[in-house]
C-alpha cells in the first residue's frame, strides 16, 4: 500500500508539472516607470550563543533487503561508511533517487535502526515500471516531432522521469517559441496496470502573445529601428523566447554598446515589451603607434622607424554602420592600406554586408590591391556565417628596362587570383576589448583560379613552361581561449595560422609573418610563408578595469615552398609589457626578443613598439 501510494504521488507530480516562467518577477504592465529596486536583504537576527557540537562519528552502512533486490543494489556501489552520520543519511537519499531515476518508482527506505557505529538500512524496491504507451492528446504531430517525441521510446521502455522531463522541457520551448509562454504540460488519462504506465500527453497552450515593441533604458544614441531588425523583435509577430535569449548574446557581441543587465519582458493584454538595459560605451578608435627597429640588411648602423594609424568609427549615427581605415609603415619604403565599410541589417533583412580594400606596396619590388565584398548571416547559438569574394592582383613595379637582362622569371611575378570563400566565427567573450574569460573562434576557407599575367617587358619565352591558368586554396584560422586565473588575472591562450596551396607559388603570392600582430620579437613582415601557425601564451595581471601588464610567449611554425626556395623554421618570441589609461588614451608599451635558426635571444636585436590609443 506504501509503494503504491508513492507511485501514485510521483505520478500526481508529473500531472502538475507547470510551464516554466520567464524568471522576471511578477507580470506587469508595460508603460510603467524605470525598473524597481531590489528588495533589501531582511536584518539579520543577533547571533545565537555557540554550542560545542559533539565529534563526528564514522557509520557503516548495512542494508538489507530481498535476495533479488540486493542483486540490483550492487550495481549502485554505494559506499559501505560515512564520516559522520549525516552524510550517510544524504547517501542512502541519494541511492533513492537513483532507483527512481532508472523506473525503480516506489523505492523507499521503510526502516532505518541506529547503532553506536553503523546504520542499517531496510530497503524496498519493488519492481521496474515500465510505458505501456504515450499517445499524443493535443499537440500537433509537428511540435510533437520537433521536441523529440518517437513512439518506439515510450512503448515497453523503462518508466524513466528523467526522460520524460525532457521531453515536456523541449515541448515547452517549442509552445514558449510559437507564441505561448504561459504553456503547461503533462499526463493526462494515466492508468497504472501492474508495472505498466499508460497516457497521454497534453499540452495547456495558455494565452497567446505577440510582441509589442523594445524599449531602451539607458543612455545609449543606438536607434530603436537597428536594435528591433537587429535582434529580429518585430511588433505583432508570435512572442518567442529563443529571440529573448539570444538578444543578450548578440548585443555583447556589439562593440559600441555595453548591456548592463539581462534583457526584461513584461507582459500585459496579450503583449510582450522587451525593456533593453543599455548604455554607449567608446568604441571609436584612434591608434597611433611608433616601432622602433635595428637597422638590417643596408650595411649602416642605426634604427629604422616604422608607423601604425588606424581609425574605426563604430554605430555612425545610432544605425550600427561601421568604417575603417588602417595604415602601415612596415620599413622605409613597403607600406600596407585597408579600409572597410560595413553595412548591417541590409535591406531590412538579418544579413550584414561588408566591403574591404587591402594594398600592400613591398618596396619597389610589387604592388598588391586585394578587393572583397562579403555577406555575413549573424546569430547568438550557432554564430557568424558569410560568404565573400575577393579578387588579389599583383603586378612588378622594376624598372622595365631592368627586365632585358632577365633568363628566368623573376621571383615575383604578375598574377590575378579570384576566389570565393566561406567564412565562420564563434564568440562568448564577456567582453570585446578587455576579456576575462569566453572563447574565440573564426574559420576561413576559399578557393578560386589563379591567373598568371605575361608582363610586356618580359621575353614571352621565360612563360613557356608555366602554367598560365591553374586552381588555387587558402585556409585561416583563430582560435582565442581566455581563463581567470585568480582575482585580477588572466590566461590568454591562442592559435593562429593561414595556408596557401598551389602548384607554383611566388614570392608575392606569400603570406608575411612577424611584427606586433603576428610573431613579436620579429621585424614587420620579415618572413615569406606559404603557411605558417602561431602558438601564444600570454598572462596578464589586470590593475584595473582597462589597465594590464602582461607576459607572453610566441611559438611558431612557418613553411615556404618555392620551386627555388624551400625553408622551414621555428622561430619563437618572448617579451613583457604594459598597457594603462592615460588623459589621452590608452598607451600600450611591448618588448620582445626572437629566436631562430642563426638567430639566438640577443638584447641587440630586442624590438620595442609602443603606442596611444584613443576611444571616443
Amino acid at each position: 500500500m506504501y509503494g503504491r501510494n508513492l507511485l501514485l504521488l510521483v505520478l500526481g507530480m508529473l500531472l502538475a508539472c507547470p510551464g516554466r516562467g520567464q524568471g522576471l518577477g511578477p507580470v506587469a504592465a508595460p508603460n510603467q516607470p524605470g525598473l524597481a529596486a531590489p528588495v533589501l536583504p531582511p536584518v539579520a537576527a543577533p547571533a545565537a550563543p555557540v554550542r560545542r557540537l559533539a565529534p563526528a562519528r564514522p557509520r557503516t552502512l548495512a542494508l538489507a533487503a530481498t535476495p533479488a533486490d540486493l542483486a540490483i543494489l550492487r550495481r549502485y556501489r554505494l559506499k559501505a561508511s560515512a564520516p559522520d552520520s549525516l552524510t550517510a543519511l544524504r547517501q542512502v537519499r541519494e541511492l533513492l533517487l537513483a532507483l527512481r531515476a532508472d523506473a525503480y518508482l516506489t523505492a523507499s527506505a521503510d526502516e532505518l535502526r541506529w547503532t553506536r557505529d553503523s546504520l542499517r538500512v531496510q530497503l524496498y524496491l519493488g519492481p521496474a515500471f515500465r510505458w505501456a504507451y504515450l499517445r499524443n492528446g493535443n499537440l500537433g504531430d509537428g511540435l510533437l516531432a520537433r521536441a523529440g517525441y518517437r513512439e518506439r521510446l515510450f512503448r515497453n521502455q523503462p518508466f524513466r522521469p528523467d526522460e520524460f522531463a525532457r521531453l515536456e522541457e523541449h515541448i515547452l520551448s517549442e509552445a514558449e517559441n510559437q507564441g505561448y509562454p504561459f504553456a503547461t504540460v503533462g499526463l493526462d488519462s494515466v492508468q497504472v496496470r501492474g508495472r505498466d504506465v499508460a497516457g497521454r500527453i497534453v499540452l495547456r497552450r495558455g494565452p497567446v502573445v505577440v510582441f509589442d515593441s523594445l524599449q531602451l533604458v539607458g543612455n545609449t544614441k543606438t536607434k530603436k529601428r537597428f536594435l528591433t531588425k537587429y535582434l529580429q523583435i518585430f511588433p505583432n509577430q508570435p512572442y518567442s523566447q529563443q529571440r529573448i535569449t539570444a538578444a543578450a548574446q548578440l548585443l555583447r557581441q556589439l562593440p559600441y554598446v555595453q548591456l548592463r543587465a539581462e534583457p526584461e519582458v513584461r507582459f500585459a493584454k496579450g503583449r510582450a515589451r522587451v525593456y533593453l538595459l543599455l548604455d554607449d560605451r567608446p568604441s571609436n578608435q584612434f591608434d597611433a603607434i611608433v616601432g622602433v627597429l635595428p637597422r638590417t640588411g643596408t650595411g649602416q648602423s642605426g634604427v629604422d622607424f616604422t608607423g601604425d594609424v588606424t581609425i574605426n568609427l563604430r554605430n555612425i549615427k545610432g544605425g550600427g554602420k561601421q568604417f575603417g581605415l588602417n595604415w602601415r609603415k612596415t620599413d622605409a619604403i613597403s607600406q600596407v592600406f585597408d579600409v572597410q565599410y560595413v553595412h548591417p541589417n541590409f535591406f531590412g533583412t538579418p544579413l550584414e554586408v561588408s566591403a574591404s580594400f587591402n594594398l600592400y606596396r613591398q618596396n619597389e619590388a610589387f604592388l598588391t590591391l586585394r578587393p572583397r565584398l562579403q555577406v555575413t548571416y549573424p546569430t547568438a547559438q550557432t554564430g557568424r556565417a558569410g560568404f565573400f569574394f575577393e579578387q588579389r592582383s599583383s603586378r612588378l613595379l622594376y624598372d622595365s628596362a631592368a627586365y632585358v637582362a632577365f633568363t628566368r622569371l623573376p621571383d615575383n611575378i604578375d598574377s590575378q587570383f579570384n576566389s570565393y570563400g566561406l567564412t565562420y566565427a564563434w564568440n562568448s567573450l564577456d567582453d570585446l576589448f578587455f576579456p576575462h574569460r569566453g572563447y574565440l573562434f573564426n574559420l576561413q576557407g576559399a578557393v578560386g583560379t589563379k591567373t598568371v599575367v605575361k608582363n610586356s617587358a618580359l621575353n614571352d619565352t621565360l612563360y613557356r613552361r608555366v602554367p598560365l591558368r591553374s586552381t588555387q586554396y587558402s585556409t585561416a584560422l583563430r582560435a582565442e581561449r581566455y581563463l581567470r586565473a585568480g582575482k585580477q588575472g588572466v590566461l590568454l591562450l591562442r592559435l593562429r595560422g593561414e595556408g596557401i596551396f598551389n602548384p607554383r607559388l611566388y614570392l608575392n603570392d606569400l603570406y608575411r609573418l612577424g611584427g606586433l600582430n603576428s610573431l613579436r620579437g620579429f621585424n614587420e613582415n620579415f618572413y615569406y610563408t606559404s603557411a605558417y601557425a602561431v602558438g601564444t601564451v600570454e598572462f596578464r595581471q589586470f590593475t584595473g578595469s582597462d589597465s594590464y601588464v602582461f607576459l607572453f610567449a610566441d611559438q611558431s611554425y612557418y613553411r615556404r615552398d618555392l620551386p627555388a626556395d624551400r625553408a622551414a623554421d621555428q622561430p619563437t618570441g618572448l617579451g613583457a609589457g604594459l598597457s594603462f589609461r592615460t588623459a589621452a588614451g590608452l598607451f600600450q608599451f611591448v618588448y620582445s626578443v626572437g629566436r631562430a635558426s642563426g638567430q639566438p635571444f640577443a638584447i641587440g636585436a630586442s624590438k620595442i613598439h609602443f603606442g596611444l590609443t584613443s576611444r571616443f
